[in-house]
């Protein structure tokens, strides 16, 4: 079976990974490593660099695992791509990194780590940044 594990250049997105490479040694599984940038944003703080995707390329050479890292190019939602892209892998499990946000940010702006939790078709794992 596949993890697949939402990347956001960010402490968060760091710790997803790692959380994600420690699921997949234990449970002997590939990784999908998701990048997406929004169509309706110009500069999109969420794009990882190339240099940033080689260097989650290389961290997870070294871990041996059987791994692919994909930037999604298209669409203005990334938990319906990451929620598509679960559904068609057959993932076992999502991995996606949380940071603390007010019950007012919430409220006003809505949440993606929220919608992926109530609406993946697999058990989602949420992690914070140490």
């Amino acid at each position: 079976m596949t993890i697949v594990v939402g990347y956001i250049p960010s402490p968060q997105g760091e710790a997803a990974v790692t959380a994600a490479i420690a699921e997949a040694k234990a449970h002997d599984e590939a990784l999908l490593v998701v990048n997406m940038s929004r169509d309706d944003k110009l500069v999109d703080a969420h794009r990882a660099a190339p240099e940033q995707l080689l260097r989650v390329e290389a961290e997870l050479t070294e871990s041996g695992l059987s791994h692919e890292v994909r930037r999604v190019e298209h669409g203005t939602d990334p938990a319906d791509a990451l929620l598509e892209l679960a559904e068609e892998m057959g993932a076992r499990l999502l991995v996606i990194g949380i940071r603390h946000r007010s019950p007012v940010g919430k409220l006003l702006l809505g949440s993606t780590a929220q919608r992926l939790l109530l609406e993946a078709s697999c058990p989602v794992l949420a992690v914070k940044a140490v």
